[in-house]
C-alpha cells in the first residue's frame, strides 16, 4: 500500500479506536459526494474510507501495521497466520528485502480547532458580524515550513539510508520473517534535520494570535457550530490547515427566554387593569439592535381584554426569532400575571367593600377544582377499590 493510512486519516500511528472513529466522521462530513461532488474530493473521500475500513478492523490494523496489505485479494497472506504478508513470506524462503511504504511526509494536516463565542440574543436573532482574535499554529515566517535553518536543507536518514523503514527479522516456523517498521531515528521520514529552525525547532509552524471575521446567519442558539475551512491549525512541516469551529453561547436576555424559535416573557398587571382591560406596550428584540429607526420596530401594544386571569397566555405571531433554516420567524408567548393589592388604605378598602357588597361577594365560598391528574397511588386504590 502506498499511502500511509495514518497520514490520510490525519492520526498518529498510537490513535485509539475513538479518535480514529472520530477523524473519520470528521472527514467523511466535509467530503461526502453529496456535499462536494467535485471528482477531486470524491476520490479523497474512498480514501477517507478505505483507510478507516482498516484502521478501524483490530485484525487488518494490526496486519497493516506489520507491513502486510489487508486491502488485498488474498488478505495479505492470512493463509499463514495474522501479521504475514506475501512479502514476507518471500523473505522467509528467498532472502529478498519487502519493499515497504517508504518515507512519509513531512507535511501534514493541521487540526480543526474550536472557539466559543457569546452573543445577545438580538444579535443571534438576526444575525452580525463579528471580529475574532484566535492563538493557531501558523506557518513559520523564518524557515515557511521547511523547519530548517535559513540556507539548511533535511539530510537523509544514515539509520535507513532515507528509506524511512528498517527491517525487523523474527523467527516463526516458516524460519526468518522480514517485516518493514518505521525507522525510529527519523521516525520514518526518511531525512533527518541537522539544522533545526530556531524559531520552530523544525516544527515548521509556530504559535501566533491572529484577526478572523465571521458572519454569524440570523437564527443561530446556544450549541450551534459554524465551520470556517481552512481557518484551524497549520499541520507539521507548513502543511494545509484545518477548519476552525466557532461555537455559539448565547446571554440572558433581561425580558426574553427563548424556546426553540419562540420567545417567552411575562407582564404583570394590577387587579383592575386585569378586570377592565387594558394596553400594555412590550419592548421587542429589534429594540435591541442600532438598526431599529421606528417605534413599530422598538416596541409591540398587547391588548389585555377586560376579565383576563392570571396565569393567561398572550400570542404575538412573527416577532420571534427567525428560523434558522427556514423562512419566518418564531411567535412571543406572553404570560399575564394579575398582581393583588397587599396594602390598602380605609378608602381603598371601602370601595372593595362597596364592590364585593354589588357582586354578591361579601361572603365568598371557594370552588374547589377536581384533581384530573391522578397520583401512582390513587391509580391503584381505584383499581383495587372497584373490584
Amino acid at each position: 500500500m502506498t499511502q500511509d493510512l495514518y497520514e490520510v486519516l490525519g492520526v498518529s500511528r498510537d490513535a485509539s479506536p475513538e479518535q480514529i472513529k472520530k477523524a473519520y466522521r470528521t472527514l467523511a462530513r466535509r467530503l461526502h459526494p453529496d456535499v462536494n461532488p467535485d471528482a477531486a474530493t470524491q476520490e479523497r473521500f474512498k480514501e477517507v474510507t478505505r483507510a478507516y475500513d482498516v484502521l478501524s478492523d483490530p485484525k487488518k490494523r494490526e496486519m497493516y501495521d506489520m507491513g502486510g496489505d489487508p486491502l488485498s485479494a488474498a488478505g495479505g497472506g492470512a493463509g499463514f497466520g495474522p501479521g504475514f504478508s506475501f512479502s514476507d513470506i518471500m523473505d522467509a524462503f528467498f532472502g529478498q528485502q519487502a519493499s515497504g511504504r517508504g518515507p512519509r511526509s513531512r507535511v501534514r494536516r493541521g487540526q480543526d480547532a474550536l472557539i466559543g463565542l457569546q452573543l445577545e440574543l438580538g444579535e443571534a436573532a438576526f444575525g452580525v458580524s463579528k471580529e475574532l482574535k484566535v492563538d493557531t499554529a501558523v506557518t513559520c515566517t523564518l524557515c515557511g515550513g521547511a523547519g530548517t535553518a535559513p540556507g539548511t536543507s533535511p539530510a537523509p536518514c544514515g539509520t535507513c539510508s532515507g528509506r524511512g523503514e528498517i527491517s525487523h527479522v523474527q523467527r516463526s516456523f516458516l524460519g526468518e520473517v522480514r517485516t518493514m517498521r518505521p525507522c525510529p531515528t527519523c521516525r520514518g521520514f526518511g531525512t533527518v534535520i541537522p539544522d533545526p529552525c530556531s524559531e520552530c525547532s523544525g516544527d515548521g509552524r509556530i504559535r501566533a494570535r491572529r484577526a478572523i471575521g465571521v458572519k454569524i446567519p440570523a437564527g443561530v442558539d446556544s450549541g450551534t457550530r459554524i465551520q470556517l475551512s481552512g481557518e484551524g491549525e497549520v499541520g507539521p512541516g507548513g502543511g494545509p490547515a484545518g477548519d476552525l469551529y466557532v461555537e455559539i453561547d448565547v446571554a440572558t436576555h433581561p425580558v426574553f427566554t427563548r424556546h426553540g424559535d419562540d420567545l417567552l416573557c411575562t407582564i404583570t398587571i394590577p387587579m383592575t387593569a386585569a378586570a377592565l382591560g387594558t394596553s400594555v406596550e412590550l419592548p421587542t428584540l429589534e429594540a435591541d439592535q442600532a438598526g431599529a429607526s421606528n417605534e413599530i420596530e422598538r416596541a409591540m401594544t398587547l391588548d389585555i381584554r377586560p376579565g383576563t386571569q392570571s396565569g393567561e397566555q398572550l400570542l404575538t405571531r412573527a416577532r420571534g426569532v427567525p428560523r434558522l433554516r427556514g423562512a419566518g420567524r418564531g411567535d412571543v408567548v406572553t404570560t399575564v400575571v394579575v398582581a393583588t393589592p397587599t396594602r390598602l388604605d380605609q378608602r381603598q378598602t371601602e370601595l372593595l367593600q362597596q364592590l364585593a357588597a354589588v357582586r354578591d361577594e361579601e361572603n365568598p365560598t371557594a370552588a374547589v377544582e377536581e384533581n384530573r391528574q391522578k397520583g401512582m397511588f390513587g391509580r391503584f386504590r381505584d383499581a383495587f377499590g372497584s373490584r
